[in-house]
């Protein structure tokens, strides 16, 4: 090789190392630049764009309140579940995994694809609310675009149907709906928090960036109602509407000295855990919507009546000979000719003649006034969603036959619990407390509405219709002094009053001695040929009372009763007769109510 080819080849190699350092440079050039475009430059619109794809802010779910009964049991509490979501514009690219993920969520294709269409602008959608943790893994484990779960919480109610009508439910959102859930949906709704996370191209939170808000639970509320007394009340009134082909049913037990709803059920139920049969029809507590006519349950205020305008007293004498009284056009009857009776009788055999005769022999306004002061007419103000307030017409209005037919209970309306509450004041000395679904640990003030007297001479006849002769028998308790009024009242339908359709009624308080509960059984349209108070409400009164008294440890007032039982069983020489306790009737600020108590089997 020349020297001139030589020099040629060097020449050559050296302008190709310049060149190639050359670009080295423009290209480290343009990197230092570039990096500083998105680092110095454009580093928040970069940030801003590269965040929008992968910085989320999500929610953090807030759990309900818990709802317990009165000594801390739970009956309605919420439980962590997760929801199945989609990014609809990534699901639909993905159709060829949509049967394994339908047939795990039992959706359909169209329904599918008609929902995913309608929100293609949106990032998320549900698919599916609340499903089961097994399916939730099932769901992930398909790994399907754009399907991710959410964590949310759910109401589970551990009593189902037996305090159903009281708690109500709530639906997927987990919001109040019905009962005791709307009442007090403020108080037991929880605020959700939201934090900012980084998720991958999976939708998984792969990072925690910032919290912004904490969530607040709700608020735990704690019921007036016991859950032993819950569960005895609905078991009996069940098996007394199932064996008597009956429609429906409603019981109220109340406190009497604190005015606390203790238990309250109506049958047919429902499950509220179980959202998919929830019907209208069904759900509604029937003991604080639905109106009825009392029939004879009135008849223990009409007399009160009688006796505060002092007109009468508990053995005066009445005429009902010869079993029916004419009033006007129309004719009042009894069902038997109880001929020349006292006071106490008239409610003992629940004369209509008789309550007749003392409601004409009264000024209209001074039976309105006893009727209105016990509540009728007017709501309890318990704060439960769609309590009815009943009927009670103006006074000034009546005809002799209305008068009439108000005193034993036609032509007035009334819900279950307005009729409790009404007793609570007959229990109470005639005072007049305000009606709570909430415990109270303190004894809440009251208005006195009837004279004590009047109240206590009240309860004393109303201890006979439970003995021999009266028209309640079977709603005697072992041990207890039991007072209470039967009623069987003739359903109303266009254009008059139903032949063969009744409400059989029983209402009353234990023990008479010092009452501690009133409570009403009301029984819808019994069939066969039982369908009287006495013969259909009365029996449930007893039972429920009887274990009521019980459970709550009350001490029993008449011990004759039970000496007279156990030489029955046992023999007269092996029963010693107990040294009763005196009762000692003490003021309402120091009377002792129903506090927590230790809870037990039923």
């Amino acid at each position: 090789m020349t020297l001139n080819n030589v020099q040629s080849a060097y020449k050559t190699s050296r302008i190709r190392l310049v060149l190639v350092l050359v670009i080295l440079a423009v290209a480290m050039l343009l990197m230092v630049w570039r990096a500083v475009d998105i680092q110095v430059l454009h580093r928040e619109f970069l940030q801003g764009q590269g965040d929008a794809r992968h910085l989320r802010v999500v929610n953090m779910p807030a759990h309900r309140g818990m709802i317990t009964d009165r000594n801390g049991e739970p009956l309605a509490i919420s439980t962590p579940v997760d929801s199945v979501w989609a990014n609809p514009r990534e699901l639909l690219a993905a159709r060829s995994q949509w049967p394994s993920l339908m047939r795990l969520l039992h959706l359909d294709a169209a329904t599918l694809q008609q929902h995913l269409a309608k929100r293609i602008d949106r990032e998320f959608i549900y698919l599916k609310r609340a499903v089961s943790p097994d399916l939730a893994q099932q769901v992930v484990a398909l790994g399907v675009p754009g399907v991710s779960l959410q964590r949310e919480y759910r109401r589970y109610y551990p009593a189902g149907e037996v305090a159903a009508h009281v708690l109500g439910f709530t639906n997927v959102d987990d919001r109040g709906q019905e009962g005791i859930e709307l009442a007090y949906e403020s108080w037991l709704r929880g605020i959700p928090g939201s934090k900012r996370v980084i998720k991958d191209n999976l939708k998984r939170t792969v990072e925690d960036v910032e919290g912004i808000s904490e969530p607040v639970s709700g608020k735990d509320l704690a019921l007036s109602i016991d859950r032993r007394l819950q569960y005895l009340a609905y078991r009996e009134l069940k098996s007394a509407i199932q064996s008597s082909g009956a429609r429906a049913g409603s019981v109220v037990m109340l406190d009497v000295v604190s005015g606390e709803v203790l238990a309250m059920a109506n049958y047919p139920s429902f499950n509220s855990n179980n959202r998919a049969k929830l019907r209208g029809d069904v759900y509604r507590n029937r003991a604080v919507t639905d109106v009825f006519e009392p029939g004879s349950t009135i008849k223990p205020f009409t007399i009160a009546a009688a006796l505060e305008a002092g007109k009468y007293q508990p053995h005066t004498i009445i005429d009902t000979t010869p079993g029916f009284y004419k009033v006007g056009r129309h004719l009042v009857r009894d069902i038997h000719n109880y001929g020349v009776i006292d006071v106490s009788t008239v409610l003992q055999k629940s004369s209509n003649v008789g309550a007749t005769k003392m409601a004409l022999a009264i000024e209209p306004k001074q039976l309105w006034s006893v009727f209105s002061r016990v509540g009728f007419g007017l709501s309890t103000s318990s704060g439960f969603p769609g309590e009815m307030a009943g009927l009670l017409s103006s006074y000034k209005g009546w005809r002799e036959i209305d008068r009439a037919t108000l005193a034993y209970g036609y032509g007035l309306s009334a819900t279950p619990l307005q009729l409790a509450q009404a007793y609570r004041v007959l229990a109470d000395d005639g005072q007049m407390k305000p009606i709570s679904f909430v415990r109270t640990d303190a004894i809440p003030s009251g208005e006195q509405v009837m004279r004590p007297e009047v109240a206590a001479q009240v309860r004393a006849m109303m201890e006979s219709v439970v003995h021999d002769g009266g028209t309640g028998t079977a709603a005697d308790v072992l041990g207890y002094r039991v007072g209470g009024k039967t009623g069987t009242v003739h359903k109303s339908e266009m254009g008059g009053y139903a032949e063969n359709r009744y409400l059989a009624l029983f209402a009353g308080l234990a023990p008479i001695s010092h009452p501690r509960l009133a409570m009403v059984v009301m029984i819808d349209e019994p069939a066969g040929n039982e369908y009287y108070g006495g013969q259909i409400a009365a029996p449930v009164f007893g039972k429920i009372m009887s274990g009521a008294l019980r459970l709550l440890d009350i001490a029993p007032d008449d011990m004759q009763s039970l000496r007279t039982q156990l030489v029955q069983v046992s023999g007269p020489s092996q029963v010693p007769l107990p040294t009763p306790v005196p009762v000692q009737q003490v003021p309402d600020s120091t009377r002792p109510h129903l506090k927590r108590v230790s809870t037990g089997a039923l």
